[in-house]
């Protein structure tokens, strides 16, 4: 073993002990940006090329600093993204998401399928279904500016339609003319504030964690948004916490105009997404 990965399974120790959740990955991950390496490489670093930084990126972590943050860059699907303070950081659970649309919209008659990404945060989901579905026309928007200075980095060589503004009066000029909606809105309560991740409470915005007492109240927008945007038979796809998969659906409603609305889990069996799509005349 040479000092690299001796000196990396003491900080997995530290991590752990600072209650991280992936305590080995991130310890290996943060070697790796340190020393400019793969993770793969660790075990080629020479014992003289140990840079002592480790031990303070180390220190960030055990504060419970996203490692993201730390690194600068998150990765989703095929994509490597930029992220900072002020944006909201990408989690796995909505690859599941995308995934999902991306064969949703891949299934639909339709040559240049227009998608709108309401509350785009880093633009990973826009991004996403721009890259893995090529003739998309793809349209994203984001309300805080702080979040936007990581969104235009992401998409400045894009051909996503990035705008700012409230996901709720969005995109007047697409009504009626949108194939897929989607959405990762802010959904947890506030009363349960105290039981977020330090990670996410401490460093995530709260625009984009936080929606009312029940965590709803920003899906019950989106619902009417999605309506309004949508074609007939337009798809609409949101993300939600996963002890909301019996409450989400029920807002898509035959009263309301939709129809097939149901929920989904991601990779963890966990309910996680709705999906409903907009009634036929």
């Amino acid at each position: 073993m040479n000092l690299l990965l001796a000196e990396v399974a003491q900080a997995t120790q530290r991590l752990a002990d600072a209650g991280v959740p992936s305590p080995r990955n991130d310890a290996e991950e943060l070697a790796a940006f340190v020393h400019g390496v793969k993770r793969g490489a660790l075990h080629s670093v020479k014992d003289s090329d140990f840079d002592a930084r480790y031990w303070e990126v180390i220190a960030r972590r055990e504060q419970r600093e996203p490692l993201q943050h730390i690194t600068g860059r998150a990765y989703f699907r095929y994509l490597e993204l930029q992220v900072g303070p002020g944006v909201f950081v990408p989690r796995p659970e909505t690859e599941s998401v995308v995934g999902w649309a991306i064969d949703a919209v891949r299934a639909m008659d339709v040559v240049e399928p227009r998608i709108v990404d309401l509350c785009t945060g880093s633009g990973a989901i826009a991004l996403a279904l721009a890259q893995e579905v090529p003739r998309s026309r793809v349209h994203a928007v984001e309300l805080s500016e702080e979040a936007l200075q990581w969104t235009r980095k992401n998409m400045a060589d894009s051909r996503v339609d990035l705008r700012q503004g409230d996901a709720l009066d969005a995109f007047h000029d697409l009504d009626g003319h949108v194939d897929l909606v989607i959405s990762n809105p802010p959904y947890i309560p506030l009363t349960e504030w105290e039981y977020v991740a330090p990670e996410a409470r401490d460093y995530d915005p709260e625009l984009a964690l936080f929606s009312g007492e029940d965590g709803l109240d920003l899906i019950r927008g989106i619902e009417r948004t999605a309506h309004r945007l949508l074609r007939p038979g337009g798809v609409v796809v949101i993300e939600h916490a996963d002890t909301q998969g019996g409450q989400v659906p029920w807002i898509f409603t035959e009263e309301r105009g939709w129809a097939d609305a149901a929920d989904h889990p991601d990779l963890n069996r966990r309910p996680r997404f709705a999906t409903a799509r907009k009634a036929l005349p």
